[in-house]
């Protein structure tokens, strides 16, 4: 399976607040942002620049779009897009929503990833 990703122009961090805690404001409300509560915390992805400096955030963090629309169980996209990330040593983050799948990166290691996806196929806009 071939895949096209479009990268995201902004920063993300990724911040891990209590589990009970409420769903903070700065969260924001444009580019991509995810709330997850788990029993044991509140996971939030967001724009580096929305969180407070006195958070405590893992930031530089890249996000690049998966622009394939595949069904909820389409088999195989996930997969696809993290194996020659992973497989090339670099770590990803992985969030869906109902329409499309993102893989979260280093920053640092942005212009590698975009080499790893070009060699196995997949195309980088």
């Amino acid at each position: 399976m071939n895949l096209t990703f479009t990268p995201l122009p902004d920063e993300y961090a990724i911040v891990r607040l209590a589990h009970n805690a409420t769903v903070p404001a700065w969260v924001g409300t444009s580019g991509l942002a995810s709330v997850t509560r788990a029993d044991d915390e509140l996971s939030i992805v967001c724009k580096t620049d929305n969180v407070p400096k006195d958070e405590i955030a893992d930031k530089g963090w890249a996000a690049l779009r998966v622009d394939l629309l595949a069904d909820l169980d389409e088999p195989g996209v996930v997969m696809a897009a993290i194996t020659p990330i992973s497989s090339a040593g670099l770590g990803v983050f992985v969030l869906s929503t109902h329409l499309r799948d993102y893989i979260l990166v280093r920053f640092r290691e942005l212009d590698h990833v975009k080499d790893v996806l070009e060699k196995a196929g997949h195309n980088v806009l």
